[in-house]
């Protein structure tokens, strides 16, 4: 067994360790900022392989990526989640270092990402957004409330404690990348990517990193309410397929109590009358209660199946090494 405590610094990070690290960068329409971001990660990770996953580009993002010495692969699905899917199915690495292509984030953070997920053996580091206070319209009010909106309600159904679930700026090892399954479509996947690490309890942790605003010209693709609409149905969906026992137990327990509202004066009638006045109350009543106990058991059955699948998941998950292993490996072995 390895002590990472015992590993030099140098062997943490890409410049001793001897880690494959992908950079990862999805891009749609980016030709303004796309050359920005190789070239800063290029300089922050120089060993590091840099990948541009063009989203169906209109301009000439993908000619100005190749251009700044990046690989460059086209994805004719639209959206960010589809993005995401080809990237962690294509690119082979120990490390994973994924960011947005509008230069937002800051690519000298990345080693300090590196060293945190290898020093402490963990599965995903998320880089915390910090307005880097240039440009007030850089991070708008209305997006921090939104995300602390979300952030609380993954908090309150899943767990966890981040702080800042929709960065687009996270650091993974090679078993996060090759156990997520990608199911999401567009920018609703870092909620999809946050609760993957939940409900598989992998380690986790978040760093503060700058966040700063676009180079000039260049246009966010972001929209307040439909993406966050969008969001927060993936959210429900979530809850829906990871804790289906207790959504259907909400339901079964609202219908429950409307069945005994509507009951109980029909009971107290026929206890004084012995006369059932309102029959189609009380047929009602009977109905809710009976798809109350059937949405009860649907909880029970699906919640075997989840459990089924998260069982799945979380073997595909301990069949790839950690990323403690792939230093010792790149070392030569570790000690026992």
């Amino acid at each position: 067994m390895t002590d990472d405590a015992n590993l030099p610094t140098s062997s943490r990070s890409r410049a001793g360790g001897g880690l494959r690290i992908a950079v990862v960068i999805p891009c749609y329409n980016e030709a303004l900022a796309i050359a920005q971001v190789v070239h800063g990660f290029r300089a922050a990770l120089p060993g590091a392989e840099i990948h541009v996953f063009d989203n169906n580009s209109s301009d000439d993002t993908a000619a100005v990526a190749r251009a700044a010495g990046a690989t460059v692969t086209h994805v004719a699905l639209r959206g960010k989640g589809n993005v995401v899917r080809r990237m962690f199915a294509d690119v082979d690495a120990d490390v994973y270092v994924m960011t947005d292509g509008d230069a937002t984030y800051d690519a000298g953070a990345a080693p300090r990402l590196i060293d945190r997920l290898v020093s402490d053996n963990l599965d995903m580091v998320v880089g915390s957004r910090a307005d880097d206070g240039q440009d007030v319209h850089t991070y708008r009010a209305g997006h921090r409330f939104g995300n602390r909106m979300l952030t609380g309600a993954v908090a309150q159904l899943f767990g966890g404690g981040l702080t800042d679930m929709l960065s687009g700026y996270r650091v993974f090892s090679r078993r996060y990348a090759k156990s997520f399954p990608a199911l999401s479509r567009g920018f609703e996947t870092e909620t999809e990517l946050t609760v993957h690490a939940l409900e598989l309890r992998m380690p986790y942790a978040e760093e503060a990193t700058a966040y700063s605003t676009r180079p000039e010209g260049s246009v966010s693709k972001l929209s307040t309410y439909r993406d966050g609409w969008r969001i927060l149905k993936t959210i429900c969906k979530l809850f829906v397929s990871e804790r289906p026992l207790q959504f259907f137990s909400i339901i079964g327990g609202l219908l429950a109590l409307m069945s005994i509202v509507l009951v109980v004066p029909v009971v107290m009638t026929y206890v004084h009358t012995g006369l059932v006045p309102r029959l189609p109350t009380a047929v009602l009543a009977t109905g809710a209660m009976l798809a109350a106990m059937l949405s009860f058991v649907c909880g029970v059955v699906m919640q075997a199946i989840t459990l089924g699948r998260r069982e799945a998941k979380r073997l595909s998950y301990l069949a790839i090494p950690s990323v403690r292993e792939h230093v010792s490996r790149a070392l030569g072995g570790g000690r026992e």
